[in-house]
């Protein structure tokens, strides 16, 4: 069975000032603008984004988080973030806070070695700090402005999300293999 590629279009405030090749992340994946028409760019998801994320679970008018590429000249203001999926996590736990919500995830086991307490993690492309570690799990805790202003305060219990683990992680990680293969 041959896997499916998605075209998808994405209504937002920006559309317009996007051109055909420009990258924008959406709920976490990094997709290249293919066109726009009014308010609507639109991408294509090759194969094997859609069986990596949760893209070809998404429906028309669900919310999405979007962000526009970083330029070189831009400031950092948080982690790195390439828009590259590694897999998926569920949801198993969320608990309030006085001022936060705290997020527990599985997470496939091949990722866990890339996840780190204080290290970062990009869910549904927002960057976020890990606040504990098990050895399938990993929490986060957001905010107030976090859960309010992305798709993160609309989790349940089982939601699936989008998870891009630490860039720094996935490098050390790799020397170590072929260190290990020598």
């Amino acid at each position: 069975m041959q896997e499916k590629d998605l075209e998808i279009g994405v209504s937002c405030s920006f559309a317009g000032e996007l051109n055909p090749g420009e990258s924008v992340a959406t709920s976490g994946i990094c997709l290249t603008v293919t066109r726009v028409e009014g308010d609507t760019f639109f991408a294509y998801a090759m194969p094997e984004t859609v069986r990596l994320t949760t893209l070809g679970q998404k429906h028309v008018g669900d919310p999405l988080n979007l962000e526009r590429a970083l330029l070189p000249t831009d400031r950092l203001g948080g982690h790195l973030v390439a828009g590259h999926i590694d897999g998926t996590g569920t949801v198993t736990s969320l608990e309030e806070g006085e001022r936060w919500l705290e997020i527990q995830i599985s997470a496939p086991p091949a990722l866990m070695p890339q996840i780190a307490r204080k290290g970062s993690i990009a869910i549904d492309g927002v960057s976020l700090t890990v606040t504990a570690v098990g050895v399938d799990y990993f929490r986060v805790a957001i905010i107030p402005v976090t859960r309010d202003n992305t798709t993160l305060g609309t989790l349940s219990l089982g939601s699936v999300v989008n998870l891009e683990t630490d860039q720094i992680a996935k490098y050390v990680e790799r020397l170590l293999e072929g260190s290990n293969n020598q």
